[in-house]
C-alpha cells in the first residue's frame, strides 16, 4: 500500500515490534525508552491527515503555580497549615509532636487552657471598659474671680394692707387657742378679757389636744428605772397628750391628725398652715408693695471700699422672710469682679434687725437671713441660707469649687435640663434643686388641683385655698410624706448637673460694735439713718462676704479607660500568653473563615451530589469516582506512576495491556481517502 511504501523509505524510523498490532502502539511506546521525534517529511503528509491531531493533555499546576483563591482539602490539612505557619507560640508543637501522643495531648491542653485564661482577662478587661469608670482630675487655677450674687432677708414677714383684717382675725384665734391649750394670757389678750368669746369656729382645722394613750404598767417601770429620774412636774403631763389639728379629705372618709409633741412647734404649723390660706387670697394685679427703703433695712453697703448704689441690687418679697434683696444679681448691668482677696476686697452691709410690726407667730427670731449663690440661680433661703446674729459681726469668707461631670455612659447628669421630664417653673437656669421644686409643684396641681404657694405656679392654675379647695391640706401632708419618701419620684427624675460651680463658706464671729465703741457708732447712725434703737444691740448686725483667696478648685471628670487602654491592655494580655501580635489575630480570623468556608462547600458538595448530579446522578459520580488510576491515559497518571512505568527494562502488567479509551475519537473521524468528513459521527473505539 502507499502507506507502506512511505514506512520502507525511511530506513532509520524504529521498526515495530513483532506480535504487537495497530491498538498496541500505545503500549509500545510506553515501554520503551524515550526516543527523540523524527522531523516529518514529505511523505508523511497522509499519514498525518490520517491520524489526525492528537487531543491535548490539561496541563497539571505545578508546585510553583498558586490560584487566585484556595482552600483546603480537609480540616486536617487546614490544621497542619496553621501550626506550621502561624505565629503563635506554641501551635507549632501540635504537629511537630503528632508521632507522640502523650506531648501532643499535652500541649493541646496547655494551649486551650492558655487561650481560656487569656479569653477570660479580656473578659474582665471588656467588663472594666463597659462600666464606664472614671478618674477625678483636680486642677488649682488662680485668676480674678466674678462675685457671687448675695441675698438677705429682714426675717420679718411683711403684712399686706389687702389682708390685713384676716391677718388681725388670725391673730385673735391664735390667742384665743393659746389661753385654751396653756392658759396663755397676752397682753393684747387681757385688754379683751371681758369680751372673750370663742373664735375658732370661725375657722378650720382648729387646733387641739389629743391624749395619747398611756404605755403599758411594764413599760413604764422599765423606761423610769432606764432614765433613772423622777418626773417632778405631773401637771403638764407632757407624755400623755400632743398638739395638733384635724385633716380630711374631700368626702370626710378619711381624716387623720397632724401632730407635733412640742407646743411650739404645734402653734407655728397651725399658723403657718392658714397664713398660707390667707396669702393665696392676694389679689393677681397686686399694687407695688409698700417695701422698706434700702436705708430702713440697710444703714451701709460697700463692695470693694466703694459704695453700692441702687442699681447693684433688686428686691422681692419671701412668705416667711419678709423683704429680701439681691446684690450682684443677674439684673446688675456690670457683675462685680474680685482682683483681691480679704475682708476689705468684698461685700460689707451694716443692717438693721429690728422687727417692726411682726408676726410672732410665724417668725420667733430675730436678725437676718443671708445666702451666697450664682447669679443665675434663685435663692432657696429655707435651702441654703442662714441666720445672722444681731449685735455680732459676721465675717463669712469664701472659696469658689467647680465640678465638671461626664454625661452620656460615664454618669447620669444633664447639661441644661432638656432631657429631663420636669419642667422647669422657675426664671432661671436648671439646677437640681430648680428641678426637684419645680417636680414637687408639679405634683401638687395634679393630685390636689391648685399650686403651693411658695413656688411658682403654671397659668391658670390657683394657690391653694381652702375656701375653694377644702381638702388641700390633707392632700399636701400626704404629698409631703410621699415626696420625703421619693415615692413620688422627684429625686430620680431630676438629675445632677454635669456642671455645678458652689462656693465652700466658713464663717467667723466677734461682738460688734464693742463696747467701748457702742456709744459713737450708736449715735452716728441715729444721725445719719434717722435710727432710733431701744434695745440697741440687738438692733443691728454686721456682715462681711469676701473671698478668701483667689485660688479656685476646678474638679473635672475623665474616662478611666479610654479606648486606647483599652486596645493596650488587650495586647499585653495577648503577648503575656501568646507572644503574638495583632497580626496573630488576623490569622485566627483567617482560620475561622477558613473553617467555615471548607464547612459551606462540604454542605454544598453533598447537597449537590444528592439532588443536582447531571446525567447519571449519583451513579455516575460514584463510577467516576471508583475508576482506578491504571484505566485513566498517561497524562492524567500523577508523575511517580509515569516514571514508574517509564523506567527501562521494566515489563508492563497485564492490568495495563487493555487500551485506554480513546477520547480523542470522540471528535470527527477522518474519511477513509484521507480527507477530513464533516460527520458528526463519533469513531468506533478501534479506530479507523
Amino acid at each position: 500500500m502507499k502507506g507502506d511504501k512511505l514506512e520502507e523509505q525511511d530506513p532509520k524510523a524504529p521498526q515495530p515490534t513483532p506480535g504487537l498490532r495497530k491498538g498496541d502502539k500505545l503500549k509500545e511506546q510506553d515501554s520503551s525508552p524515550p526516543q527523540p521525534t523524527p522531523r516529518p517529511r514529505k511523505g508523511d503528509k497522509h499519514e498525518e491527515q490520517r491520524l489526525g491531531p492528537e487531543p491535548a493533555a490539561p496541563q497539571q499546576p505545578t508546585a510553583e503555580e498558586e490560584a487566585l483563591i484556595e482552600f483546603h482539602r480537609s480540616y486536617r490539612e487546614l490544621f497542619e497549615f496553621f501550626c506550621n505557619n502561624t505565629t503563635i507560640h506554641g501551635a507549632i508543637r501540635l504537629v511537630c509532636s503528632q508521632h507522640n501522643r502523650m506531648k501532643t495531648a499535652f500541649w493541646a491542653v496547655l494551649w486551650l487552657c492558655t487561650f481560656c485564661v487569656m479569653y477570660w482577662q479580656f473578659g474582665l478587661l471588656f467588663g472594666e471598659y463597659f462600666s464606664y469608670p472614671v478618674s477625678l482630675n483636680i486642677n488649682l487655677n488662680s485668676d480674678k474671680l466674678v462675685f457671687p450674687a448675695v441675698t438677705i432677708c429682714t426675717l420679718n414677714p411683711y403684712r399686706y394692707a389687702e389682708i390685713k383684717e384676716e391677718l388681725e382675725e388670725l391673730d385673735r384665734i391664735a390667742e384665743q387657742t393659746l389661753y385654751d391649750l396653756y392658759k396663755y394670757n397676752s397682753t393684747a389678750l387681757e385688754a379683751r378679757s371681758r369680751g372673750r368669746r370663742d373664735l375658732r369656729g370661725t375657722l378650720p382645722h382648729p387646733l387641739q389636744r389629743l391624749r395619747v394613750p398611756p404605755p403599758p404598767d411594764g413599760a413604764r417601770r422599765a423606761r423610769g428605772a432606764a432614765s433613772g429620774v423622777q418626773d417632778h412636774n405631773p401637771q403638764v403631763d407632757r407624755k400623755d397628750w400632743k398638739i395638733g389639728f384635724q385633716l380630711c379629705n374631700q368626702n370626710k372618709s378619711d381624716c387623720f391628725y397632724q401632730t407635733y409633741s412640742s407646743g411650739v412647734d404645734a402653734v407655728r404649723e397651725w399658723y403657718h398652715f392658714h397664713y398660707i390660706n390667707i396669702l393665696s387670697r392676694l389679689p393677681e394685679t397686686l399694687p407695688s408693695l409698700e417695701e422698706d427703703t434700702l436705708g430702713n433695712f440697710i444703714f451701709a453697703c460697700r463692695f470693694n471700699q466703694v459704695s453700692c448704689n441702687q442699681a447693684n441690687y433688686s428686691h422681692f418679697h419671701h412668705p416667711m422672710y419678709g423683704n429680701c434683696y439681691t446684690f450682684n444679681g443677674k439684673n446688675n448691668s456690670n457683675l462685680w469682679m474680685s482682683s483681691m482677696p480679704g475682708i476689705n476686697n468684698g461685700l460689707s452691709l451694716m443692717l438693721r434687725t429690728e422687727q417692726n410690726d411682726f408676726i410672732p407667730l410665724l417668725s420667733t427670731v430675730t436678725g437676718a437671713r443671708v445666702m451666697v449663690h450664682g447669679q443665675d440661680e434663685p435663692a432657696f433661703m429655707d435651702d441654703g441660707g442662714f441666720n445672722l446674729r444681731p449685735g455680732v459681726e459676721t465675717s463669712i469668707s469664701m472659696r469658689k469649687e467647680t465640678l465638671d461631670r461626664l454625661g452620656g455612659d460615664y454618669g447620669d447628669c444633664t447639661k441644661n435640663g432638656s432631657d429631663v421630664p420636669v419642667k422647669n417653673l422657675f426664671p432661671s437656669k436648671y439646677t437640681q434643686q430648680v428641678c426637684i421644686h419645680s417636680c414637687f409643684q408639679e405634683s401638687m396641681i395634679k393630685v390636689c388641683g391648685c399650686a403651693y404657694i411658695f413656688y411658682p405656679r403654671p397659668q391658670n392654675v390657683e394657690y391653694c385655698d381652702y375656701k375653694k379647695h377644702s381638702s388641700w391640706g390633707y392632700c399636701y401632708y400626704k404629698l409631703q410624706a410621699d415626696f420625703s419618701s421619693d415615692h413620688l419620684g422627684c429625686f430620680t427624675k431630676c438629675r445632677k448637673p454635669c456642671s455645678v460651680t458652689s462656693y465652700q463658706l466658713s464663717a467667723g464671729y466677734s461682738r460688734w460694735p464693742s463696747v467701748t465703741s457702742q456709744e459713737w457708732v450708736f449715735q452716728m447712725l441715729s444721725r445719719q439713718n434717722n435710727y432710733t434703737v431701744n434695745n440697741k444691740r440687738n438692733g443691728v448686725a454686721k456682715v462681711n462676704i469676701f473671698f478668701k483667696e483667689l485660688n479656685y478648685k476646678t474638679n473635672s471628670e475623665s474616662p478611666s479607660v479610654t479606648m486606647v487602654t483599652l486596645l493596650s491592655n488587650l495586647g499585653s494580655q495577648w503577648s503575656l500568653w501568646f507572644g503574638s501580635s495583632v497580626l496573630s489575630v488576623v490569622e485566627m480570623a483567617e482560620l475561622i473563615f477558613d473553617l467555615l468556608v471548607i464547612t459551606f462547600l462540604m454542605l454544598l458538595r453533598r447537597f449537590r451530589s444528592r439532588y443536582w448530579s447531571p446525567g447519571r446522578g449519583g451513579r455516575g459520580a460514584q463510577e467516576v469516582a471508583s475508576t482506578p488510576a491504571s484505566s485513566l491515559p498517561s497524562h492524567f497518571c500523577p508523575h511517580p506512576t509515569s516514571l514508574s512505568l517509564s523506567q527501562p527494562g521494566l515489563a508492563p502488567s497485564p492490568a495495563l495491556t487493555a487500551p485506554p479509551p480513546a477520547y480523542a475519537t470522540l471528535g470527527p473521524c477522518p474519511s477513509p481517502g484521507g480527507i477530513t468528513g464533516a460527520s458528526s459521527s463519533a469513531c468506533p473505539l478501534g479506530g479507523p
